[in-house]
């Protein structure tokens, strides 16, 4: 009888055992960023605050910079292990300070996200163009000078660096003039920084998203027909969301994307077939 009941219990702690081995994370090899250490730029906006969930669930070291200094405050209090800067992405003093001290903290840097940016909508004929010159300065200087501050300490040994360009990259909308033009900008300017820094193994790479629901995009899709007209852009009826970038950027960051540069890599919802 004692040998029965020892024999129930053991097949009990095997299945008990078994189930706790099938809840376990999966960890794949080849989207592994274990301890990558990670600039992101913009780090207080609508794009980046799911990815910097992910992410650092996936045991990234990031070092969190944007020109809020009081979002960068309350990511501090949330990520308490993270590096926090505040700067502008189009101040190269901010920006190289910033990668100082990430040296310093990590010792090395493996890559960057930049999702900083602005996104004016106006009419051509009446924008004015001291707004267009501050979202090419934003949108492409400051992409260009983000990049070739990080690829100076990352000539060495590689990184990655990816930037959040898109569909106005490809697509023409009206009203888009500045915008559209530091979008395709940026994917040109990611072309040609990939071509050059090949030989160095870092990788520059764009993701290209539709138009996406964040604090950016608020007060345009406030408006029911600027909505409705989004959305019929899009083959698959929707805007995009935040959580559609992060497959591909992890992918991007990972030996999975080993092989890719100089791509855009547009998450659009078929928006750039039309």
């Amino acid at each position: 009888m004692e040998s029965h009941v020892k024999a129930q219990i053991n097949k009990r702690v095997v299945v008990v055992i078994k189930m706790v081995e099938q809840t376990k994370p999966i960890i794949d090899p080849l989207f592994d960023i274990k301890d990558k250490v990670y600039l992101i730029a913009g780090a207080c906006g609508g794009l980046a605050s799911s990815l910097l969930e992910e992410i650092s669930a996936r045991g990234v070291k990031m070092a969190l910079y944007d020109k809020d200094e009081a979002g960068i405050i309350e990511l501090k209090s949330k990520y308490p292990h993270a590096l926090v800067r505040a700067g502008s992405i189009n101040c190269e003093k901010s920006v190289n300070a910033c990668v100082d001290k990430i040296i310093e903290k990590y010792g090395v840097l493996d890559g960057i996200i930049n999702a900083a940016g602005v996104l004016p909508i106006s009419q051509s004929l009446t924008i004015d163009f001291e707004l267009f010159k501050e979202c090419i300065d934003i949108n492409l200087n400051g992409a260009f000078l983000l990049s070739k501050c990080s690829a100076r300490v990352m000539q060495e040994r590689g990184g990655r660096i990816i930037h959040i360009a898109s569909v106005s990259s490809s697509v023409a909308n009206i009203d888009y003039s500045a915008y559209a033009s530091s979008k395709a900008a940026l994917s040109q300017l990611t072309r040609v920084l990939a071509r050059e820094w090949a030989p160095k193994n870092i990788l520059v790479n764009a993701i290209g998203p539709a138009l996406t629901e964040t604090n950016l995009t608020t007060s345009y899709l406030s408006n029911p027909e600027f909505r409705q007209n989004a959305i019929s852009s899009i083959p698959m009826n929707r805007l995009g969301l935040a959580n559609d970038l992060i497959g591909p950027i992890i992918m991007l960051m990972s030996k999975s994307g080993s092989f890719i540069t100089g791509q855009t890599i547009y998450v659009d919802g078929g928006r750039t077939t039309v």
